[in-house]
């Protein structure tokens, strides 16, 4: 799937399946569903769900939080835009 493909998908009532955590979390963030996409993010134990866990909690303003879950993620916080960041993330995941 090419993040094209994965952005237009956000239009359909459900996520494509089979999707990797991280993805479906930023599916459902996409469609502005915070509380779905954590809890993808939380099924997911690899460092791209920490990765998506710590842009949620960044998102919802709790920077401590996603500190930690940056730290989980092996990646520093971003000095780039929230939806710069979604994009980044999404690009990494599906390469």
């Amino acid at each position: 799937m090419t993040l094209d493909e994965f952005r237009g998908s956000v239009t359909q009532p459900a996520p494509p399946t089979p999707l990797p955590k991280p993805l479906e979390a930023l599916w459902w963030d996409a469609k502005g569903d915070w509380n779905r996409a954590h809890e993808a993010a939380q099924a997911g134990e690899d460092a791209d769900s920490a990765w998506v866990h710590a842009y949620l909690h960044r998102k919802e303003g709790d920077l401590s939080n996603a500190a930690y879950w940056y730290r989980r993620a092996g990646r520093a916080p971003p000095a780039t835009s929230l939806p710069d960041e979604w994009t980044s993330i999404a690009r990494d995941v599906l390469a």
